[in-house]
């Protein structure tokens, strides 16, 4: 008698293009969902990383992914998006850094939230972080928490078939490094992500700043989880 496989389920996969959004989505697949992923153009001045997030989905073998323009850009208020403010280099001050994109998570989980509900998914990834991040408020688990709350009375599938979706923020109590030696468990391209906030391109070769937040926490993961760090870094040409 065979033995059939359980019966896959689609799942939408916020996937940027860096190292957290890539290992939540090798969870995933993993788990064996089918994938759909979604990948957001807000404007982000480092948008070379939606480069990145196609590769990591064709590494994954995906479904489907959607590339989204939405331009966050003519809101201003963060140096990710208003190129007339620097983003900050060798350390942070105070509170939360200039990089916050206002309400972006609450922004692209509505996003997967409605491409989960016309893809019939009732899982939706997202792969925020709370332990070793820039102190952004919508990474936390009471956010996640509150998110949940609110996608199951914002559906139609929820209200009129009690399909409720479950939101996943796998890596939100990992540090870094668990984060980086769960990856290499899992065969994560990490090459292929990107995750500083001020690349500099040459053709199609991408060179990490090395000095903003994301790169000075991506670096310090991989050298405490023991793991080498593929990133060509700007100091390094």
């Amino acid at each position: 008698m065979d033995i059939l496989s359980p019966v896959s389920k689609p799942a939408v996969v916020l996937l940027s293009g860096g190292m957290d959004s890539a290992v939540c989505l090798a969870l995933a697949k993993r788990d064996r969902f089918t994938i759909h992923a979604l990948s957001v153009d807000y404007g982000q001045r480092h948008a070379i990383e939606l480069d990145a997030a196609r590769a990591v989905a064709r590494w994954a073998g995906v479904e489907s992914h959607v590339l989204m323009p939405l331009a966050l850009r003519p809101f201003g208020g963060s140096s990710l998006t208003d190129r007339s403010m620097s983003v900050p280099k060798d350390g942070l001050g105070e509170g939360v850094p200039t990089t916050y994109v206002p309400a972006r998570n609450t922004i692209l989980l509505s996003l997967a939230l409605a491409l989960a509900e016309v893809r019939d998914a009732q899982d939706v990834f997202i792969g925020v972080n709370a332990v070793d991040y820039s102190g952004y408020p919508d990474c936390r688990p009471q956010f996640i928490a509150a998110f949940q709350e609110l996608a199951n009375v914002a559906t139609q599938a929820a209200a009129e078939q009690g399909k409720c979706t479950t939101i996943h923020a796998p890596l939100i109590n990992l540090s870094k490094a668990e984060i980086v030696r769960l990856g290499a468990s899992l065969g994560v391209p990490f090459e292929q992500t990107v995750s500083c906030y001020d690349p500099t391109v040459h053709g199609v070769e991408v060179a990490a700043c090395g000095r903003c937040d994301s790169c000075r926490i991506r670096g310090k993961a991989f050298s405490d989880a023991g793991v080498p760090d593929p990133t060509p870094y700007a100091a390094q040409r």
